[in-house]
């Protein structure tokens, strides 16, 4: 197994009260070399809180979290994260932004270019190598955020909701050049997203996490051929699989309210 969880239960701090808040309890989850991994969850369940242990950026209070079986407990060149926003830095161009990554590894300034290039040309912004992230759409914002993450050539890609912000037509866009970009990178990825027909069409599997504190409640094979065309979303199994996990997310939605109400 590439990445392991193994009954991670993870605290963060509530600066406003103080206390330690039971975030993620118990989750178990073994994610394969070059897997394209989905979770998907009610709100505040969890799924971001993993994602960030995953990157080294939570320490967990109690199982195991490993990669290629070495225990996670800081960031680290084998991992990228790529995030809701791009983020990225508005002074310095599409290229620049991209190399920022391999000028702190300090890579020969000749291999970086020729690494970023690839990126552009493979992220397809092929002749913005000179713009600024202003003059960007979002969705091609995005595509700086994902290159940049893979010009560090990790081992896994984590990708916490990186088109929540997009419009309908540049998200399905995008969806679409995700799974181009990682059939050629072959990466190992971890995606969250809220939109179960976006997690679905995307993975090899997709993680259910239950209400807070958020564990595996199950785990979907998604058994339909790549690569996968955007039609394949009106298919009568994919909408099979997607009622099944959304009927799941459901009952944990209606467990958490009503717990909420009697509390």
């Amino acid at each position: 197994m590439k990445l392991v969880a193994r009954d991670v239960v993870i605290h963060h701090r509530r600066q406003r009260y103080g206390d330690m808040l039971l975030a993620v309890d118990g989750a178990t989850v073994d994610i394969d070399d070059g897997e394209f991994v989905s979770i998907v969850g009610p709100s505040g369940c969890g799924k971001t809180t993993l994602l960030n242990a995953m990157d080294g950026l939570l320490p967990i209070s109690s199982g195991q979290l490993s990669l290629d079986g070495k225990p996670i407990s800081a960031p680290g060149p084998d991992r990228a994260m790529v995030f809701q926003q791009p983020s990225l830095l508005p002074w310095r161009t599409v290229m620049k932004n991209i190399l920022y990554g391999l000028e702190v590894q300090r890579l020969d300034k000749t291999q970086a270019r020729q690494r970023a290039q690839k990126l552009i040309d493979l992220v397809g912004l092929h002749g913005f190598e000179d713009s600024f992230p202003l003059e960007l759409s979002g969705g091609m914002q995005q595509r700086v955020n994902l290159a940049r993450a893979l010009a560090v050539d990790p081992e896994v890609l984590l990708l916490d909701e990186p088109f929540a912000a997009l419009d309908a037509q540049t998200r399905e866009t995008m969806q679409q050049e995700l799974l181009r970009i990682w059939r050629e990178t072959q990466k190992t990825a971890v995606f969250i997203t809220h939109d179960i027909v976006e997690a679905v069409y995307l993975a090899d599997r997709v993680v259910v996490f239950s209400a807070r504190p958020g564990k595996v409640k199950e785990i979907v094979k998604i058994d339909i051929g790549r690569p996968r065309d955007l039609r394949v979303k009106r298919d009568p199994h994919f909408l099979e699989i997607e009622t099944r996990i959304w009927e799941s997310i459901r009952e944990e939605s209606a467990r958490d309210n009503a717990l909420a109400a009697t509390a």
